[in-house]
């Protein structure tokens, strides 16, 4: 299986989230969207509940670190968060699993991991890129590091504890960093 990649173009960005909703439907749209402004981990995205978003906020356990993430929404998410509630008022996930309301007394539970990972992986390849479900925090974590430069900060974001981890994760190249220099004439 081959490492999942960021996506560093924005416009393709907005493809990604057009394909998803064309071939899949707008609740895939709203994951990468969502996804892309939150930079959770997958698991942790789909286990988020209506009752963890407080105001402008998300306050989240993670599940692999157990850390709190203490998450101010930006508005692109409020609007997303908003509309979904509205449009699923009983719904007890963010990205609930249509399934469950079909059937009489199973609890409810979000989408699977598995389910969203092969629907990125599909549109992936009709925009050729390696995509998957860390594609949306990796390109979350590039796009602030290339519009701040600022690493630390890229680390506070994802939770991480070593620069290098970052750096490799959101996908900064030694290319990339010779650019930096040849760019940046002082």
């Amino acid at each position: 299986m081959a490492e999942v990649q960021a996506v560093k173009s924005l416009d393709t960005v907005k493809l990604i989230s057009h394909l998803l909703d064309r071939h899949y439907g707008q609740q895939m749209a709203d994951i990468w969207n969502v996804g892309l402004n939150l930079a959770l981990r997958i698991t942790d995205l789909l286990s988020i509940r209506f009752s963890d978003i407080q105001a402008e906020r998300l306050l989240l356990k993670e599940g692999k670190t157990g850390k709190l993430a203490n998450i101010k929404l930006n508005q692109k998410t409020i609007e997303i968060i908003h509309r979904i509630r509205v449009e699923h008022p009983t719904h007890f996930y963010l990205f609930q699993s249509y399934r469950n309301q079909r059937a009489g007394n199973v609890p409810p539970a979000p989408l699977s991991r598995r389910y969203v990972s092969r629907a990125f992986a599909l549109i992936g390849e009709d925009v050729g890129i390696d995509l998957g479900t860390h594609s949306m925090r990796k390109t979350r974590g590039y796009h602030l590091y290339k519009s701040t430069k600022d690493i630390a900060r890229v680390m506070k974001m994802l939770r991480h504890s070593s620069e290098g981890v970052t750096l490799r994760y959101i996908g900064i190249t030694q290319e990339d960093i010779d650019k930096d220099f040849v760019e940046l004439e002082i």
